[in-house]
């Protein structure tokens, strides 16, 4: 590339990565910053030391990770026939059908949880339906569960992972398709040996919105997880606004920052042998 291409280029970006620099890795740098600094310690590993040795936080942790992969794996199962259905649709119904997937995006999380205790509370529609049908005597205990925050989780990310896969199928050719069916291969085959590889980019970028959204989230796992259902966001909040232990809140806000990265080195890693 020549020199005057590469100045421009570079004046291009410029604004982008001070906009990076200062409102994503400047905050991230004082994060990390004040999880290893005590005021009259110096610098210490002391806080990691102490929640990392918790047991109460080894199962937060754990329960937030357990969260975070079944979200991204049922989403990627549920999402990968849908969204390839919609990308081999014609134009107005692919319009339609994007319409009504974008749509929950556009309301409230907030909204949206609450809609979840209307459905899965002692007097909601689940229970009485059950009910009503004869199959319980008394209502279940749906709400404040790690399945109603599992719910929750998928119908908030799900249409993240449906853009994205449908984004990558859109540029696969029909005539591939076409080509492997010609040389033998069913439409299972040809799902499994050339639709997912082509479309892995868009895997890796959905599965790490969803993870991400997943470990996360706070609205979700507050409402319908309630107290004793903690996950590290809902932990996070406690030690910064209820204890006023900021330290602590750091150290659980850069493990969580870990975490999200470690994944996506993972599934980069993992991106040549899904195709």
């Amino acid at each position: 590339m020549p020199p005057a291409a590469v100045k421009t280029t570079l004046l291009l970006l410029l604004p982008a990565l001070l906009a990076v620099g200062a409102f994503l890795l400047l905050p991230l740098g004082f994060i990390l910053f004040e999880s290893v600094y005590l005021e009259g310690r110096g610098f210490t590993l002391y806080m990691y030391l102490s929640y990392l040795s918790d047991p109460k936080f080894h199962t937060i942790f754990l329960r937030t990770l357990k969260f975070g992969l079944i979200v991204t794996g049922v989403s990627a199962i549920l999402c990968y026939p849908a969204s390839y259905a919609i990308s081999r649709t014609d134009q107005h119904r692919k319009s339609l059908l994007m319409s009504i997937v974008i749509l929950p995006l556009m309301t409230s999380p907030v909204a949206r949880t609450y809609a979840w205790m209307v459905i899965l509370g002692r007097f909601g529609l689940i229970n009485q339906t059950l009910k009503s049908a004869g199959l319980i005597a008394e209502p279940l205990r749906l709400l404040y569960t790690e399945g109603a925050v599992i719910v929750g989780l998928l119908q908030l990310f799900l249409p993240l992972m449906v853009l994205n896969l449908v984004s990558a199928m859109e540029n696969i050719s029909p005539e591939l398709e076409e080509a492997a069916q010609s040389l033998g291969a069913n439409r299972w085959v040809t799902f499994f040996r050339v639709v997912i590889p082509l479309s892995a980019d868009g895997l890796v970028m959905g599965s790490v919105l969803v993870f991400t959204g997943s470990i996360t989230a706070y609205v979700t796992p507050a409402i319908l997880g309630g107290t004793k259902i903690l996950t590290l966001a809902t932990l996070l909040q406690q030690e910064a606004v209820v204890f006023m232990n900021w330290g602590g809140a750091t150290v659980i806000a850069v493990v969580m920052t870990v975490l999200t990265i470690l994944l996506y080195l993972g599934v980069r890693t993992l991106r040549p042998r899904i195709a």
